[in-house]
């Protein structure tokens, strides 16, 4: 069983996408493990998007993931990754 980290960033979120999203996945026999709505600090973006840091589009990554809520979910099943 394999388990995956899916984020529905802040501009699906505003656009209430998040039923749709989850939806898809599920159609596709992904089971939903864990959800949490959550507005990342800068800290936590940084961290998670480390490996583009040197990257020049990190500072504008960072404040796009940071400028709004989100959801952090784990999704499982065969192939989720």
């Amino acid at each position: 069983m394999d388990r995956t980290l899916i984020l529905v960033k802040p501009d699906a979120f505003a656009r209430n996408l998040t039923g749709e999203i989850i939806a898809r996945f599920e159609r596709k026999g992904l089971r939903l493990a864990a959800l949490k709505l959550m507005t990342a600090d800068r800290a936590l973006a940084e961290q998670h998007y480390a490996e583009h840091a040197e990257r020049p589009f990190f500072g504008e990554l960072v404040d796009f993931i940071t400028s709004g809520p989100l959801i952090a979910m784990v999704l499982e099943g065969h192939e989720a990754v």
